[in-house]
């Protein structure tokens, strides 16, 4: 699309000519082309140029003379750039209102003007500058000017230069008048074409289309979409017509100039269509154009600019198809396309068009190279030499040639056997192959990211080869092996083996003889059975230079790829002068996995016949290989490779020499087996059977098998389990005969290729040992003991390593190096140290070849037999957690380099919680705080602990034994996280169980009680932490320990300044009928005065006197005291009367708790008997 002029490329602009005041002329078209739609303008300094917009001589529209073209190549151009729509004469007011010298200039400007639009049907226009507003033209004088340039009043305009906002407002004006009046010429010139159409008043069809297209342009010029896009329509309709009318021009010339004029018109039709956003129409548009024109070939000395044609128009509309984007569906339709014709799902994206566009100029390229290949036309039998000095004609798709006849250049036409050199020539001076490239590739890129894999797939198949054409063989091989690689995902055989024959040629010329024996063994081997000897004509062109696929070209490549690694060389077909050889120099070893293409040239199974293996006892083991090769392979030599290498063998075939095979191989002491014939047939099983043992305990696996052929040649093999071998993709779905890899069916379905060698039977005792469940925060102590038996230990090595018993694995890899913290793992090992040894002898962690949180190697001393070496292994639990603990023992049974014995054991110790604690904060005895917080706050949606400020509170603290082990508390103590000096608060321990060694039997609780006396006010105080220290009741422990402390942190307390206090003061215990006193003291701990109301609700129980609402005041920092008189009238424990305290300054309630309003009633006097001793306790304690 870029080789179209832009004035086809772009809407058509209206048109318009400036003369006079140069100094304007930018202002004037700068505002006129942002405008919308925009104008452009043909600036004319002065009256003087104003011959350009004269009329010629010749009539376009003439219709007396026939058409010597259909489209002139020009006339667009010129309507954009040379003929204006209007003209708007600019005059200075001082030139109108001046002297008559002046004024009659002005006029006779006008008159010229005049002369030279006369008869064109140009707009005109009169604008007077002013410099300044206030300058002002006399109304006569307007009208003098009208009439002189006999136009109307609307269009004598004033532009006033030097004021802004005047300034703006007449380019306003100016514009609006100028978009109208180009308007109605771009109307009338079309209408009076379109009268000419509709009266048929003209003598050829070619004007008939030049017409029907000028009426379109100008409706363009207009915005009238619908009436241009009808006359593109009814030009194109008109030229398909005279396709076999037309005498005109010699047939060659004829066909390429309606091509010419056909892909303009329908450049146009389907631009408008797109832009409009009917794609349907568009795509159905070029559907219809395409098939119009595809069998218009013309003569075969030609048909390259037939197919180069054709491949411009897909080209074209995929670049509109692109630029449109946006209004191309994202999905389909089920009604997409139109009645006629419905259209898929690819014909919308741009990189369907791409592509066509290749594939016709690929056809374009091989017209040309038969036809210069041959030479034999008619043309160019005829013809001479190649014309020169051809140019484009006046007309659109038509040449010529100029002629110098003396001082005269005469243009002539050409014939049509002057063109065909001409265009000859000229095809052969473009590169067509990197045209076809870039179309193919973005035509690739696009169906890629549509997830279009395999029409990406066929884009890069035709790319490798427009590559291969242009002898870019690296970038050829490339991408044959990438669509390769999807042909074999795929099963597209033929495919396959064309882009296959590709990368033999790209190997040969890269001089790559393991590419090309990979490439010709891979062709060799594909499933193909037909009979083709013959070539059929083309076959090179359709099927690459590997020719057609049949039964006796796979022949022909094994037989080639033979001779070549036997020391033959091989020549390139399409080049003979490339060649490889196979030489002991470079010798070619070819690896086969098991996803390699290559396993259907060599497959290889082995299987043990039994599962497991004493060490040093021979084991029995089927190689079994097949090959899907046409022809029968020899092999010279095989050699079979394990995981240990003392186990590997050769087996050489009976003809070769073993003095020869020892040579090839590179160990003198590899073991070397010799078969009576090592051949494979095609699509058969070769099975061996042979021994194999080994001396060292664990996997056996046999890891590949090594073909030799020649002596530069090698096919190495992975090997393959039969239960677990995958067929051939290519060959699962032929209908051959289905064979065994053993003659066993029941080792083919189960036989692995990997046998386990057991280890030697232990002589050593590893003993674990734990009497009891570990306890989270305790170091807990396992011990292990070694004993040898009958074996004697030397270079031993224990490993110690702790996995989750749920299954969840290690609880840290032994291969992690990073540093470590304690508290990110659940159990850690923390040392081993010998049995019964004091701490000095503690295997320190230096000394251990590797310890970690989970995991530990530890030497172990030599130990003959009857010794005994013991330690202990100390973990520790920081989570409950259930472990796995394993000890592994590694040993050599002598002193010389042996094979190693393990000894494994396994102990399983369950990691549980000792203690659980709980606290509970309790108010002083009788005595009640008024926390306004706390009263204000919604029941059960704080959970906050509230203390009153400078009031003593009760903190209870209980530890309760979860386990089943006995324990031992030693102390139990509160530690404060505060680093100051000074604590904001103070606690002491005022009672609870005696910590002196208290046994706590499992489910027995320990009870400590502290008080906590705040001393600052604080939304968020930190009390600190429970420490309790305790041990397990381990009364044959030998050493002391000195105990496990368990921390657990206290909620932070909400602190803050209680302004009321209620104590309640009464007998400890009361007797039936007797009356006793009851207080109720209110203490104002404020600087204000305090007002209460209170109120002694009735009870059952008692009769008192007093009020039973009241109310009072307190002043600051005094207390208020009621007192009651009760006489209890039930006995047992009974309820005081309910109280309740109402503070009326902060509208809140105080109502004592059931605990300190609760007395006990005697039915008659108590007699007590305490001795002196406990009456001088009960006093000591009653003092604190």
């Amino acid at each position: 699309m870029e080789d179209y002029p832009e004035e086809l490329r772009t809407p058509p602009i209206s048109l318009v000519s400036v003369v006079g005041c140069p100094e304007l002329h930018q202002t004037i078209s700068s505002f006129l082309h942002a405008e919308q739609p925009p104008i452009n303008t043909l600036a004319l300094p002065d009256f003087s140029k104003i011959s350009v917009l004269s009329r010629k001589q010749k009539d376009p529209l003439s219709s007396s003379h026939s058409a010597a073209g259909i489209l002139k190549r020009d006339w667009l151009s010129k309507h954009r750039t040379r003929v204006p729509a209007a003209v708007a004469a600019l005059f200075r007011v001082d030139c109108v209102t001046g002297d008559p010298a002046q004024w009659l200039q002005v006029c006779t400007d006008l008159e010229n003007l005049k002369a030279v639009l006369h008869g064109r049907g140009i707009k005109l226009i009169v604008i007077l500058v002013q410099t300044y507003a206030n300058e002002d033209v006399n109304e006569d004088l307007k009208i003098t000017l009208r009439k002189r340039a006999e136009i109307d009043a609307k269009y004598l305009m004033m532009l006033v230069q030097d004021d802004t906002p005047e300034l703006k407002q007449s380019l306003t004006r100016l514009s609006s008048t100028l978009a109208e009046l180009c308007n109605t010429y771009y109307r009338e010139e079309g209408r009076k074409i379109r009268i000419r159409i509709e009266k048929r008043s003209f003598s050829s069809v070619e004007l008939n289309i030049r017409y029907c297209f000028k009426v379109a342009v100008f409706a363009e010029f207009r915005r009238d979409w619908a009436e241009a896009l009808r006359f593109y329509e009814e030009a194109y309709r008109a030229l398909r017509e005279m396709i076999a009318t037309s005498t005109r021009l010699p047939p060659v010339q004829r066909l390429v100039e309606i091509r010419a004029v056909a892909e303009q018109l329908f450049f146009k039709i389907s631009t408008l269509l797109l832009h409009g956003g009917k794609v349907e129409e568009a795509i159905a548009w070029f559907n219809r154009h395409f098939n119009s024109y595809k069998h218009l070939v013309g003569l075969d000395e030609v048909s390259f600019l037939h197919w180069d044609w054709l491949s411009r128009q897909f080209l074209v509309f995929a670049e509109l198809l692109e630029t449109s984007s946006a209004a191309i569906p994202n999905t389909l339709s089920s009604h997409f396309g139109t009645p006629e014709s419905s259209l898929t799902e690819w014909e919308i994206q741009p990189a369907y068009y791409y592509q066509l566009a290749a594939n016709y100029l690929r056809e374009k390229r091989y017209c040309l190279d038969n036809l210069l290949s041959t030479g034999d036309s008619e043309f160019s039998r005829t013809s001479g030499k190649v014309p020169e000095s051809v140019m484009p004609s006046v007309f659109i798709g038509q040449s010529a040639r100029l002629v110098e006849q003396g001082d005269m250049i005469e243009v002539l036409p050409l014939s049509d056997a002057e063109y065909v050199q001409y265009a000859l020539s000229e095809a052969q001076r473009f590169q067509d192959s990197y045209e076809i490239i870039a179309l193919f590739r973005k035509a690739c890129e696009s169906f890629t990211n549509l997830k279009a894999p395999r029409l990406a797939s066929l884009c890069s198949n035709r790319m490798a080869k427009e590559y291969f054409f242009t002898e870019d063989f690296t970038d050829a091989k490339k991408l044959f092996d990438t669509v390769s690689s999807l042909y074999r995902q795929e099963g597209w055989v033929t495919l396959l083996w064309e882009s296959l024959g590709y990368l033999q040629e790209c190997s040969i010329r890269l001089d790559s003889a393991k590419d090309f024996i990979e490439y010709s063994l891979e062709m060799a081997s594909l499933p193909i059975f037909a009979n083709g000897d013959q070539e059929i004509p083309d076959s090179k062109r359709e099927y690459g230079p590997a020719g057609l696929p049949s039964q006796s070209r796979r022949e022909a490549l094994q037989s080639e790829v033979l001779s070549l690694v036997r020391g033959e060389e091989i020549v390139s077909r399409t080049d003979r002068g490339c060649s490889i050889a196979v030489t002991k120099e470079q010798p070619v070893r070819i690896d086969v996995d098991i996803i390699s293409p290559l396993r259907m040239v060599l497959l290889v199974s082995v299987a043990f016949h039994d599962q497991s293996v004493k060490p040093g006892s021979p084991v029995m083991f089927t190689l079994s290989l097949v090959s899907q090769l046409p022809c029968s392979i020899e092999v010279d030599e095989l050699e079979i490779e394990f995981n240990q290498p003392k186990c590997n063998f050769i087996i050489i075939n009976a003809v070769e020499e073993i003095s020869a095979a020892r040579s090839n191989g590179d160990n003198q002491d590899v073991r070397i087996e010799t078969a009576p014939s090592i051949v494979l047939p095609t699509n058969k099983w070769l099975r061996l059977t042979y021994d194999v043992k080994s001396d060292q305990s664990g996997k056996l696996e046999c890891l590949s098998v090594t073909a030799r052929i020649g002596k530069s040649f090698k096919i190495c093999c992975q090997a393959e389990s039969p239960a677990s071998m995958e067929d051939l993709p290519f060959w699962k779905f032929e209908g051959m005969v289905q064979t065994f890899p053993t003659k066993d069916p029941v080792l083919s379905f189960s036989g692995q290729k990997v046998i386990q060698v057991e280890e030697p039977d232990p002589e050593v005792d590893l003993i674990l040992n734990a009497s009891s469940p570990a306890l989270v925060g305790e170091s807990f102590v396992v011990p292990l003991t070694v004993i040898p038996r009958g074996h004697e230990v030397y270079s031993g090595e224990l490993k110690i390593n702790l996995v989750d018993a749920r299954g969840g694995g290690l609880l840290m890899s032994p291969r992690e190096t990073d540093p470590f913290s304690s508290g990110n793992h659940h159990v850690e090992l923390i040392s081993i140290s010998r049995m019964g040894d004091d701490d000095e002898s503690r295997i320190h962690s230096d000394k251990i070849k590797k310890i970690q949180q989970s995991f530990g190697v530890v030497s172990v001393p030599d130990l003959r037999v009857g010794d005994k070496w013991s330690c202990k292994l100390e973990i520790k639990w920081h989570k409950p957690k259930s472990v796995m603990l394993y000890a592994s023992l590694g040993y050599s049974p002598n002193s010389a380099e042996a094979a190693r014995v393990n000894v494994h054991r396994s102990l399983q110790i369950e990691g549980k919680i000792p203690i659980s604690i709980t606290h509970t904060f309790m108010m002083p005895f009788r005595r009640e705080p008024l926390l306004l917080s706390k009263v204000k706050s919604l029941p059960g949606a704080d959970q906050n602990v509230y203390l009153a400020l400078n009031e003593t509170s009760i903190l209870i603290v209980t530890a309760r034994n979860s386990s089943e082990v006995p324990l031992r508390v030693k102390s139990m103590m509160i530690q404060s996280n505060s680093n100051k000096n000074e604590t904001p608060y103070s606690i002491q321990h005022v009672g609870g169980v005696s910590a002196d060694d208290s046994l706590l039997v499992p489910g027995g609780e320990f009870k400590g009680v502290f008080s906590v006396r705040p001393k600052i006010d604080s939304p968020n105080l930190e009390l600190g932490s429970v420490c309790l220290n305790w041990n397990r009741d381990l009364t044959l422990s030998d050493s002391e320990d000195s105990g496990v402390v368990t921390e657990q942190k206290l909620p932070a307390v909400i602190v803050e300044q209680s302004p009321l206090v209620v104590s309640l003061e009464f007998p400890p215990h009361a007797i039936l009928g007797i009356p006793f006193l009851f207080y109720i003291k209110v203490s104002n701990q404020t600087n204000l005065l305090q007002e209460i109301k209170y109120s002694l609700g009735d009870t059952q129980s008692f009769v008192f006197c007093g009020p039973h609402d009241n109310a009072g005041f307190i002043l600051p920092k005094m207390e208020y005291v009621m007192s009651y008189k009760l006489v209890p009238l039930c006995s047992g424990s009974q309820q005081l009367p309910q109280a309740t305290i109402t503070s009326l300054r902060y509208s809140a309630a105080l109502n004592p708790s059931v605990t300190a309003t609760t007395i006990f009633v005697y039915p008659s006097e108590p007699n007590f008997f305490v001795a002196d001793n406990e009456k001088e306790t009960i006093l000591a304690k009653l003092n604190l």
